[in-house]
């Protein structure tokens, strides 16, 4: 898609004022008529060498290591369990059928699933380890920023 060159300065600023590439879709989609996904737009604004602002992190209340966590859906039995830790995203260096790019997730809490990104529409996938299953909505979170990062650094 190509944009003119008022186009591509209010999208600019739109950037400047830290707007999150959604919210630039939806605006693109209502000011200029253009509709995308969002992998299209976030490659329009790569294409015009621009990078939004990473969103500043609000400062997180320290959780004692004794003190339970809670979580919203228990997994089965017979589910790994894993040491908690840190949510990481890795890439399959053979995507698989039907997508552009794929790999795996590990949760917080050891959890891992495979995510995909659809040949077709760009529209992010994933397969859960076990059926049910639902991250945290900070491992979620970090899976986007970190998945963004990533796929950045390929070059996608």
């Amino acid at each position: 898609m190509q944009l003119n060159d008022e186009q591509k300065t209010k999208v600019a600023q739109w950037i400047a004022d830290g707007m999150k590439l959604s919210d630039i879709q939806s605006r693109m989609g209502t000011e200029f008529d253009l509709r995308m996904t969002y992998m299209e737009a976030r490659m329009l604004v790569d294409d015009l060498k621009l990078l939004p602002k990473d969103p500043e992190e609000p400062a997180k209340p320290a959780v004692p290591e004794n003190e339970p966590v809670s979580q919203v859906n228990e997994p089965p039995a017979d589910a790994p369990v894993a040491a908690t830790g840190q949510v990481t995203v890795s890439t399959d260096t053979l995507a698989r059928p039907g997508a552009m790019v794929s790999g795996k997730v590990t949760f917080s809490d050891g959890q891992q699933a495979a995510w995909y990104l659809d040949q077709f529409n760009g529209q992010l996938g994933m397969v859960p380890p076990y059926p049910g299953f639902k991250p945290s909505q900070e491992d979620v979170r970090q899976f986007q920023i970190l998945l963004e990062q990533e796929l950045v650094r390929q070059g996608l």
